[in-house]
């Protein structure tokens, strides 16, 4: 398993780049300003000329979201980190920033809808072309390779199958190719996984997720060495302007604060009700990469530390008034979409889909996100809507 960041845990989240806060104040406060004033010219000018290394206006930095971002650096041990508006828009600036027309890139196929979304659509308006691959075998990237191949885009796990990637592997090929390597870390944080350790070159989450853990804030992270930063502040991040709100930053700083208490507890209560349902008989069979029967479990264990509280099952049905029925019989898992608060939630495959339109691969497969709560409950829940599945058989 990979090891931790270099410093300890706890003095990241609670302590790191809080020890001179203003008025010794405990807690972080939050710069709610637009713009910041000079007290000379020269001062004003060199601001202007270097807006990466001055307060200038919040659309480029701010002292509150600086301070979430170096948190966030060092929990990936990254040279920098890039707090943004949102989960897609990291996603969104990491690819740009690697990325110009001509190029050619190899995207993980069961990645982000967004992000299949934005490399489907909107960079082929730009000339950018990609190929998808499974991704569980390193030599499908090799294979996919052109002279204009720039960047592998790797999910590991993905959000709805769990397969992973060899990322050491596929980091190894990267280099030899010249290749930058971009992967969303969302679903293992960095409590659970650091891919920078594993040669990955630039790492992205939706801080809407674990990172900020309460369902209350939406956000992104990039974070990367610091050359890379510095070249997506400068090309990607203050033409685009995804711009993240200080109270928002705040709130993710916050959150962090008990990144160490909940992740475990996810992990716990994940493994708990995927072993449960995978020795129930109207389940044909649960991905999650921390059960000895996936098939890349011996992967998992070598590159992660744990598992999130994210998994998928099937039902042992071709109906999806059955599908219907078991997800409206459920009374502590809410319908929602998104993950990584403290509640847990369900998210039918099929749900996005006409009924007569379902796909036969995603007509019974359910996400499940197991939340914070007594695990004994949310067992009884599944169970109950277990039970008024087989009443309706």
């Amino acid at each position: 398993m990979t090891s931790h960041p270099t410093l300890p845990l706890t003095e990241i989240l609670l302590h790191q780049g809080e020890r001179d806060l203003p008025f010794n104040a405990v807690s972080p406060p939050i710069f709610q300003t637009s713009i910041f004033c000079f007290p000379s010219y020269d001062a004003f000018r060199d601001a202007l000329s270097d807006e990466e290394s001055h307060y200038l206006y919040t659309r480029g930095n701010n002292p509150t979201v600086n301070l979430c971002e170096e948190k966030l650096a060092a929990l990936e041990g990254a040279g920098a980190a890039k707090l943004v508006s949102s989960g897609v828009a990291a996603s969104s600036l990491a690819i740009l920033g690697s990325l110009k027309s001509g190029d050619h890139a190899v995207v993980v196929e069961d990645c982000y809808s967004w992000v299949r979304y934005f490399f489907d659509t909107y960079l082929r308006k730009y000339n950018i072309e990609h190929t998808y691959v499974e991704g569980t075998d390193p030599a499908e990237f090799e294979a996919a390779v052109r002279p204009n191949t720039k960047l592998f885009y790797l999910e590991s796990p993905t959000t709805f199958t769990f397969k992973l990637q060899d990322l050491a592997a596929v980091a190894s090929i990267a280099k030899k190719w010249g290749i930058r390597t971009v992967i969303d870390n969302t679903w293992a944080t960095p409590y659970f996984q650091n891919p920078l350790a594993l040669g990955i070159d630039v790492v992205v989450h939706s801080a809407s997720k674990y990172i900020g853990g309460n369902s209350d804030v939406i956000g992104g992270v990039v974070a990367a060495s610091k050359p890379v930063m510095k070249e997506l502040f400068e090309h990607q991040f203050l033409p685009l302007g995804p711009v993240p709100d200080p109270f928002a930053a705040w709130l993710i700083m916050r959150n962090l604060r008990t990144l160490h208490l909940r992740m475990p507890r996810h992990f716990e209560n994940a493994l708990a009700l995927a072993t449960m349902l995978e020795s129930h008989a109207a389940v044909e069979e649960v991905l999650y990469p921390f059960l000895p029967s996936f098939p890349q479990y011996e992967l998992a264990k070598r590159q992660m530390r744990g598992g999130s509280g994210l998994f998928s099952f099937r039902l042992k049905t071709k109906r999806v008034e059955e599908v219907k029925t078991f997800v409206d019989s459920l009374t502590l898992f809410k319908r929602a979409v998104s993950w990584g608060g403290y509640e847990s939630l369900i998210f039918p495959a099929a749900v996005k889909f006409a009924d007569d339109a379902v796909p036969a691969d995603r007509l019974s497969l359910i996400r499940l996100h197991a939340g914070i709560e007594d695990v004994e409950l949310l067992k009884k829940d599944l169970e109950h809507a277990f039970a008024a599945l087989e009443g309706r058989g």
